[in-house]
């Protein structure tokens, strides 16, 4: 497929390495009970918790479901699964936002993805954050036009700066996250785990095309994560239900 990337997209950031130790994103903030996570409430009214995110296609989510169910038939026990439907690929967190910044926000991401683009990735190999003993996230890394991604997450990131969401200080690194260990998790079944991630082999995984950059919700609730796409960009690509 011949790539096509939003205009401006020749000059950025390049990705950080897709290996062990690929740059991270800062954490997610503590997870918060209710829907109290989704629309608080503060002293500027009602707050959203926010991202930037490109939404993944059914087959590779289903994909990704596979290669956590190989990871558990390998052992791996304790870390907390990432729900298959609840896997983006995240370019921007900005965390709790007051509901009545939601409009400039989108007119920011409407500036920066204007024209339509078209970029192709491949599920890659298995990798981890955090190293043998402090290993905190296993995660999927994404190869093809990664490049061009790390240039599309920095236009994100150049039209969100200017309204108070600071720029990230690591390099964007492409990864879908396939599960998080829990803080209670020993040295020894952290250790483990990274023995398993270093050393399993997936089989050939599917492709994505990627045509969108979505503004989501996130509402953290007793099951889990609840998403809800509030816009796509560029404004030609619909919302589906």
């Amino acid at each position: 497929m011949t790539r096509r990337e939003p205009p401006g997209l020749s000059a950025g950031r390049r990705p950080g390495r897709t290996s062990e130790g690929p740059p991270v994103r800062p954490a997610w903030p503590a997870r918060l009970s209710g829907r109290q996570a989704g629309r608080q409430a503060g002293p500027s009214g009602p707050s959203l918790r926010l991202f930037v995110a490109c939404e993944l296609p059914g087959e590779t989510r289903e994909a990704l479901a596979a290669v956590q169910r190989l990871l558990q038939e390998r052992g791996a026990e304790g870390p907390r699964w990432v729900r298959p439907e609840g896997i983006h690929l995240t370019l921007k967190f900005l965390g709790e936002v007051p509901a009545r910044r939601l409009k400039a926000i989108e007119a920011a991401l409407e500036r920066a993805v204007r024209e339509p683009f078209s970029l192709s990735v491949r599920l890659g190999r298995l990798g981890s954050f955090g190293g043998s003993t402090g290993l905190r996230v296993v995660w999927v890394g994404l190869d093809g036009d990664v490049e061009a991604l790390a240039r599309l997450a920095a236009r994100v990131e150049g039209a969100l700066e200017p309204m108070g969401f600071p720029r990230e200080r690591r390099p964007f690194a492409a990864h879908l996250t396939l599960a998080r260990v829990k803080e209670s998790a020993s040295p020894q079944d952290r250790l483990r785990l990274f023995e398993l991630v270093r050393s399993l082999e997936l089989p050939p995984l599917p492709g994505a095309t990627l045509e969108t950059v979505s503004l989501m919700q996130s509402t953290l609730e007793a099951g889990g994560a609840r998403y809800q796409c509030l816009a796509r960009f560029p404004k030609s690509s619909p919302i589906k239900a």
